[in-house]
């Protein structure tokens, strides 16, 4: 049974303020961090956000019946992957931008230099707990590598060098989504398999979880870009319209606006249909995706 709305939000802003108490901890004393390098970690991990791929991991977890607090260590290293990625993503080597979650990117607060050394940073520390934290020891092996993977240069890092690219490999369906799966699809999935990592969920769950994550993440893109168009920078917190006066190639621009939200919707249904096998505990992650679908910013 799905929680009432006010019930949901509660949960989640719970599952926030652990999340977010854990990455407190985890980056407040670094033995030999200098303080002004410590200080721009802090300064984008703990700014102000949905968490939603940490989230993911909780959720996960507990869909296969564990414990949601018990994968916190697996949730707070995923943060630090994707905080480092939009540090880097911010830089002027790359998108250029100056605002992040409604304030300045760490190269402005900062500057260039202790910016990518931040997000340097947070790499090896993500592994670090995953090595460290997680029990048996085999596990934090297995999200180490699964990590690994995702945010490498066949994932995350893959995805945005071709999304620099442009228009340079051509303007298809297939191209975007072969970009998207990897820079936005390869963090989401690999969160929802570090929650049922930690609970020792069987090859097959993870699979579901795999899947219900595929189609999670081409949905969340295809939203992201439909707010790009639609919202303004106060809403969203991060500079709006960059995607059209670049000439990116977006859903919007390539299926039209109706197109793609009807194909965003279709693809939450596809992810929700993934679930169905891991019901009751699988209803949460449901709920979410519902919430990635309609969100506003």
């Amino acid at each position: 049974m799905a929680l009432a709305p006010v019930e949901w939000a509660a949960r989640m802003d719970e599952m926030r303020a652990e999340i977010s108490e854990a990455l407190d901890r985890y980056t407040s004393e670094r033995p030999g961090c200098p303080d002004r390098l410590r200080r721009a970690m802090r300064y984008s991990l703990l700014a102000p956000g949905k968490r939603l791929r940490p989230i993911l991991v909780l959720l996960a977890a507990e869909a296969c019946g564990a414990a949601w607090r018990t994968a916190i260590p697996a949730a707070a290293a995923v943060e630090m992957i994707h905080a480092y990625s939009l540090i880097h993503d911010d830089l002027p080597a790359m998108d250029d931008d100056t605002l992040r979650r409604g304030r300045p990117t760490c190269h402005i607060a900062f500057d260039e230099a202790t910016a990518i050394l931040a997000g340097d940073a947070l790499i090896p520390l993500a592994f670090e707990i995953l090595a460290s934290e997680l029990e048996p020891a085999e596990c934090g092996i297995a999200c180490c590598r699964e990590l690994a993977v995702a945010a490498g240069a066949g994932g995350l890092v893959g995805g945005q060098c071709d999304d620099l690219a442009g228009q340079g490999g051509g303007r298809s369906l297939e191209r975007l989504e072969a970009i998207h799966l990897r820079k936005t699809g390869a963090l989401l999935r690999v969160a929802l398999r570090l929650g049922g990592r930690v609970a020792g969920a069987h090859p097959d769950r993870l699979d579901l979880l795999d899947q219900f994550g595929r189609h999670l993440g081409l949905a969340f893109q295809i939203t992201d870009d439909l707010l790009d168009c639609s919202s303004s920078a106060e809403q969203l917190g991060k500079t709006t319209g960059k995607d059209a006066s670049q000439e990116k190639l977006t859903y919007p621009a390539l299926l039209g606006i109706e197109a793609s939200r009807q194909r965003a919707a279709a693809l939450i249904d596809e992810a929700i249909t993934c679930l169905r096998p891991l019901e009751p505990d699988s209803r949460p992650l449901q709920q979410l995706a519902r919430f990635v679908l309609e969100r506003d910013h």
